[in-house]
């Protein structure tokens, strides 16, 4: 059925004006301006401070495990429900250092994969330094060149013959030095 404006009525939700929750946004802007106010060493120290707490969070726990269950293994008069509660005591520590191991894994998989990506200031800078002597034996190896060539352009022959060739030497410099700009 179509209403009177030509819109056709359908069954579709339609957006209102309605006020939107702000939830969790206030949060993310003040983590996001105090990113932004911090320079690059301090949110470098800030990341790396953040990774030594999750290190020590999980060898906290695995430490911790480690004692419980030389703890739970103690000899002695038990009964049945004691053995038994001790066995799930045991069973459940162990699983907790279980996940810490994999944790501590996933950390050490996520700081190689920073390691090898991130290092671009050191690989940016190796290339500069090549990219610098590169570019100074090609400029050394211009001017020889344009030594070799005045020398052959300075034959005992005729001044109509020097002066075109000593525009195309200067041209040939000031190639060189448009390239190399």
């Amino acid at each position: 059925m179509a209403s009177s404006s030509g819109v056709p009525d359908t069954d579709v939700s339609r957006p209102s004006a309605l006020p939107s929750a702000n939830l969790q946004r206030t949060a993310v802007q003040a983590v996001q301006q105090s990113i932004a106010t911090q320079n690059s060493a301090q949110y470098l120290d800030a990341i790396e401070e953040e990774w030594n707490k999750k290190v020590d969070s999980e060898v906290d726990i695995l430490v911790d495990g480690m004692v419980d269950l030389v703890t739970l293994a103690s000899i002695g008069d038990k009964d049945k429900f004691r053995i038994a509660q001790e066995a799930f005591h045991a069973q459940s520590r162990a699983e907790s250092m279980i996940r810490a191991t994999n944790s501590l894994l996933s950390i050490t998989h996520s700081m190689k994969l920073l390691l090898l990506l991130s290092d671009e200031a050191q690989i940016a800078h190796r290339r500069d330094a090549e990219l610098k002597e590169v570019q100074e034996e090609r400029n050394e190896a211009k001017e020889k060149v344009a030594a070799l060539l005045d020398e052959l352009l300075k034959t005992p022959s005729s001044q109509k013959t020097q002066e075109p060739v000593a525009k195309t030497s200067n041209d040939l410099r000031d190639i060189d030095t448009q390239m190399s700009n």
